[in-house]
């Protein structure tokens, strides 16, 4: 893959403005060429190049990202049951904490995407996530060794899982509500969401209504279906005493 001294420095800026530890950085250098690939790799959409695209080292960035999130945890919470560990888990390694690691980073600056690609928005998220996992398998193969990006991934970690941990519902809202219904011997929640705008990045694109029994108990915003009805369950949830006591 050919690949222009412009675009090798831009990679070497790119990696130089990661918090990895000073030593590792050498290694992504013009005497590096082949690890400068692997990282430009990671870096290219499949619709600017179909051949030579970040899809293979995404497979491998997830499981470099399940081991070391898992020892991450192990390490961070020692006390914590499994099954807790694998809740948590699994909001170390979602596509939407990929995708708040790739905005953080600022990934989307080096980005090669085709131009076909370029103009679908409703992609931008998941094309930001699938590169931001793809990036931490061209680590790997770069450096061929874990300790350095666990290193660099722990800050982002542990804020996430403050985050998570310090949230009684775990942000898994809608299985809450639920689970809290079926408590209530009510029957489960139905959600009706309407789109109220086209441009993608609308925060406030779908609005959605959460019912029980037929009876209206949360409204939501998001910028996808999926987040608009996650933010009328979490609503419903806070408003749960209100809501529930009159049934």
């Amino acid at each position: 893959m050919k690949i222009s001294i412009q675009r090798v420095e831009e990679i070497i800026n790119f990696i130089k403005s990661l918090n990895l530890d000073q030593k590792y950085k050498k290694e992504f250098t013009n005497e590096k060429i082949k690890n400068i690939l692997y990282i430009n790799e990671s870096l290219t959409h499949s619709s600017a190049n179909s051949d030579i695209n970040y899809e293979n080292l995404e497979f491998l960035g997830d499981a470099v990202l399940r081991l070391i999130a898992s020892d991450f945890i192990k390490n961070k919470y020692p006390s914590m049951h499994v099954g807790e560990r694998s809740e948590l888990r699994s909001h170390l390694v979602s596509d939407q904490w990929l995708e708040e690691v790739g905005e953080k980073i600022k990934i989307k600056s080096v980005l090669v995407i085709g131009k076909k690609a370029l103009r679908d928005k409703s992609a931008n998220a998941t094309i930001q996530a699938e590169a931001t996992e793809a990036l931490i398998g061209a680590l790997y193969e770069s450096l061929t060794i874990l300790d350095p990006i666990k290193d660099w991934l722990i800050p982002f970690w542990n804020e996430k899982s403050q985050e998570i941990l310090a949230d009684p519902h775990k942000k898994n809202y809608k299985s809450a509500l639920q689970e809290l219904t079926q408590r209530e011997g009510l029957s489960i929640p139905v959600y009706k969401t309407i789109e109220i705008d086209k441009k993608h990045d609308n925060p406030k694109r779908f609005f959605c209504t959460v019912y029980i029994k037929n009876r209206s108990m949360a409204e939501g915003w998001g910028k996808s279906i999926k987040q608009a009805e996650k933010n009328a369950a979490s609503k419903a949830l806070k408003d749960s005493d209100a809501n529930f006591i009159s049934f």
